[in-house]
């Protein structure tokens, strides 16, 4: 675990052989079949010398220390500092896909930053992050990587966090988030032909990963649904995602909904108005969702926390800068007394809005 192979190819876990001689791999909902010197469609999974490998173990894209803010979680330690990475590939096909500069690349070289996990945690650590993020690509598709670094972060006494579109399979998920402290979940919409034709997934599969997750796991969860104009904001498919997440997952789930900007394969779309964030998040807590905000856009309203049960401000927030700061020691409102769904320290962070990349 301390020693990244110089070749960044490392053997994989879950995947099994089957009767005509292919490999199967068993992380994702894919369950690509591979002969020899095949690739699953995320590309960084592959079969050499009758094994599946992770081709990008220990390599990066590059490294970053963001506000926990930015995943976007707003409930799971507000104000602090978090390492972020990620590697390449996607095992998902997003046509909308806003980081596809390292999502949909098919060059490993691009990874030019090695690390360790043991490095990753120190390198954390020393420059006081409070977690380290897996995010910019999806980690389940580096799930030996992830699972390897986050031991060495909690050996280190920090937190993980996972920045994912939880398409996992029932086989990987546990091995996986046993290792993960807080999830932001993609879901990108709330329809199957929305991700049969726009993502090449499934919407079952998500909502699947959603329910275990909140109801068999520890691991703090919020939900992100990134609205592009025509394709998934309408009012009657966000009112069902509402009422969804209300019914299976309970109304102290943070729900973020965020604004599209024309990339990759959608670039025809125009922005997201945020007119339509603002709308979506009446929507939602109309519904009776506690927590509901708006992101991508200014918007200190839609992007601060207030207190269910009384309305008054418990976190404000001005893009990722926070604001006066109403909870006490144990989380609850100090107007009222209602404790607030998440994981708060005694007194926030002070890391604001900075962006500060690191070189390991």
């Amino acid at each position: 675990m301390d020693t990244a192979p110089d070749t960044a190819v490392f053997r994989a876990r879950h995947w099994h052989a089957l009767p005509d001689g292919r490999l199967q791999c068993d992380v994702c909902p894919r369950l690509c079949k591979l002969h020899e010197g095949q690739r699953g469609l995320c590309f960084v999974r592959a079969r050499e010398n009758d094994a599946l490998v992770l081709t990008t173990y220990g390599r990066s894209s590059g490294f970053c220390i963001d506000p926990i803010e930015k995943k976007p979680l707003n409930h799971f330690l507000p104000g602090t500092p978090v390492l972020s990475f990620g590697t390449a590939g996607c095992n998902l096909t997003c046509k909308f896909c806003q980081n596809w500069d390292i999502s949909k690349a098919r060059e490993v070289d691009r990874l030019n930053q090695s690390a360790t996990p043991a490095q990753i945690a120190d390198a954390a650590r020393r420059r006081g992050c409070r977690s380290v993020a897996f995010t910019y690509n999806d980690p389940v598709i580096f799930l030996e990587y992830a699972v390897d670094t986050a031991i060495a972060c909690h050996e280190a006494g920090l937190k993980t966090v996972a920045v994912t579109a939880g398409y996992i399979t029932k086989a990987a998920r546990g091995d996986f988030y046993r290792h993960i402290d807080a999830a932001n979940v993609d879901l990108k919409a709330f329809t199957e032909g929305f991700y049969r034709n726009l993502c090449g997934g499934r919407l079952s599969d998500v909502l699947d990963t959603l329910v275990w997750l909140r109801h068999d796991t520890n691991v703090w969860m919020e939900i992100t649904t990134l609205l592009i104009p025509g394709e998934n904001d309408g009012d009657a498919e966000i009112g069902a995602l509402a009422n969804w997440v209300r019914a299976e997952l309970g109304v102290d789930v943070p729900l973020h909904f965020s604004a599209f900007h024309p990339d990759w394969r959608m670039r025809d779309k125009p922005p997201t108005p945020p007119d339509t964030l603002s709308r979506a998040r009446t929507i939602a807590m109309e519904r009776g969702l506690h927590y509901v905000y708006t992101g991508n856009v200014h918007d200190p309203a839609g992007g601060s926390t207030w207190c269910h049960a009384c309305g008054a401000l418990l976190i404000a927030r001005d893009w990722y800068e926070l604001g006066p700061w109403s909870l006490d020691a144990r989380g609850c409102c100090r107007n009222c007394g209602a404790a607030a769904a998440g994981v708060f320290e005694p007194t926030p962070g002070n890391w604001g809005r900075k962006r500060e990349p690191v070189r390991l």
